[in-house]
């Protein structure tokens, strides 16, 4: 299965301490792999031990112990089932794959996020859980391709997002930069984001339970996604946070407002505030403008 999604450029992940644990109850891990022909044997170790990608490596996605996920009655949180669903809740959709047999051999999976600490509303997650080759082939050969150059981020979010109004050259920056995966995700889960919250406005122009929850998780906060820029960032770099109105290069658009990207330091600055009925303007997505 790991081939399998390798081939449609998808990255299966594993924990570091998975070569430590149990597959089948009273056998561990490595005793299990000794089982295997040599090759398939090397193979299996290189990746649980060195190889990788571990998810926990992660920093910009891990979540963190202090989260409270679970199925059913089980904590699931610093579990794969755990971390899938913290991506998903993010925008970052992840499902799982399982080998046979396992406690786990069904699909899907819910998981919830409980955050009554945070007086927040709970979320919850649908992952699928795949366990045969075959019907994951089917599933990726299905799939909308992975992103593999910013013109296709730049695609994939004109396309994606109904409720965002890009300017024709938001993603003209990028130019000359290497492109990078991990960036590219970034961009498309802080887009789904403010998609979202575009969205979570009652018939009465209000938002919903779920835009304040939105708004209080990504906007608030020391760890928030997104800020306006401070006072003295708005004189000093007036001219650069000023961008020619889509649609009507005639006019200016001012968008201090901006989300964070920290694998290249890249800034996605937008329209604030978001008002129901109103387009979300996304005019730039590129390097860190207030850089001297």
């Amino acid at each position: 299965m790991r081939d399998v999604a390798r081939r449609f450029g998808r990255t299966v992940y594993c924990h570091r301490n998975m070569v430590n644990t149990e597959p089948i109850a009273g056998v561990s891990m490595q005793r299990a792999i000794q089982a295997l022909e040599r090759d398939k044997r090397a193979d299996l170790m290189v990746w649980l031990t060195r190889g990788g990608p571990f998810w926990e490596d992660d920093v910009m996605y891990c979540h963190g112990s202090d989260e409270y996920l679970e199925f059913q009655d089980r904590v699931v949180t610093d579990t794969a089932i755990g971390e899938a669903a913290y991506r998903s809740f993010h925008g970052n959709r992840c499902d799982l794959v399982s080998a046979i047999p396992s406690e786990w051999d069904f699909s899907p999976i819910e998981v919830v996020w409980r955050r009554e600490g945070e007086e927040l509303d709970d979320q919850a997650a649908r992952l699928e859980n795949w366990r045969a080759p075959g019907l994951l082939e089917g599933a990726l050969r299905d799939a909308a391709l992975p992103l593999q150059s910013w013109d296709d981020l730049r695609n994939a979010s004109e396309s994606r997002f109904e409720k965002l109004t890009f300017a024709r050259d938001c993603f003209k920056p990028l130019e000359g930069f290497p492109f990078a995966d991990s960036t590219a995700k970034r961009c498309i889960e802080l887009l789904g984001v403010l998609d979202r919250l575009a969205h979570a406005f009652n018939s009465e122009g209000g938002r919903t339970s779920e835009g304040h929850d939105i708004y209080q998780t990504y906007f608030t906060g020391e760890k928030a996604w997104f800020s306006d820029s401070s006072d003295t960032e708005k004189y000093n770099f007036h001219e650069k946070f000023t961008f020619p109105f889509p649609g009507c290069p005639e006019k200016s658009l001012s968008c201090p407002w901006h989300g964070k990207e920290r694998h290249m330091n890249f800034r996605l600055h937008f329209s604030w505030p978001i008002r129901a009925g109103e387009p979300v303007y996304i005019v730039y997505f590129g390097p860190k403008l207030t850089k001297r």
